[in-house]
């Protein structure tokens, strides 16, 4: 990167690590100007706005989110393995996040009920990533691996609906072994999706040997 890509990198760091623990509201050109020792003009003529100062965090989020929770868990085998190695590092990621906080979750609180583009950025992070763990149930689907009754919509829901729970819980009222009620959560839901194992024919029971008699 030359000069001037290196310097809007450290900017945009500054910015995600400010955003995490203040909330994207909290952001602006003042307070991130004295973080990285810049002028306030230094920083707006990286960015020209707050508006597209918070747009640029969310994407920034956005890209290390995929490259420390997509990008490894799509090499696994598609199916089962797959979902179970997205959800587990999407646990790992809030479970690191439980000090400062989650843009998605915080950034829904602040713009659920304000339109414009710095809602419009975060909802199409959200979405793409749920749409692609609704890929990865689709596939399990597919692979024989949960039912085809199965409802990817609902099982979505139901995974997401975890995660709150466990940044709640975690976070907010600082309960502990929200971890590993997470990860039971996620055993369970899987195991009523899951194809139940074929019940042994009457033939193959009848040729077991019978235990000794004591």
């Amino acid at each position: 990167m030359h000069k001037g890509q290196q310097t809007r990198a450290a900017i945009l760091d500054a910015a995600l690590s400010l955003a995490s623990h203040m909330g994207l509201e909290g952001l602006s050109i003042g307070a991130l100007a004295e973080v990285t020792q810049m002028s306030k003009s230094g920083v707006f003529a990286h960015f020209g706005s707050r508006e597209e100062l918070q747009i640029s965090v969310i994407r920034e989020y956005h890209a290390k989110f995929e490259e420390e929770v997509f990008a490894p868990a799509i090499r696994e085998p598609r199916g089962v393995p797959r979902l179970r190695a997205l959800f587990e590092r999407w646990v790992r990621r809030v479970s690191v996040e439980l000090d400062s906080g989650c843009i998605y979750i915080s950034g829904a609180v602040e713009f659920d009920d304000r339109p414009g583009p710095v809602r419009d950025a975060l909802a199409s992070m959200v979405r793409a990533w749920q749409a692609a763990l609704e890929r990865a149930i689709r596939q399990a689907i597919e692979a024989g691996h949960l039912r085809a009754d199965t409802d990817p919509t609902q099982m979505l829901f139901e995974l997401h609906g975890l995660i709150l729970a466990l940044h709640h819980d975690a976070r907010f009222l600082r309960i502990p072994g929200a971890l590993d009620r997470v990860r039971a959560g996620f055993e369970r839901t899987l195991s009523h999706y899951a194809v139940a194992p074929p019940s042994p024919s009457p033939e193959s029971v009848a040729a077991r040997p019978r235990r000794a008699r004591r």
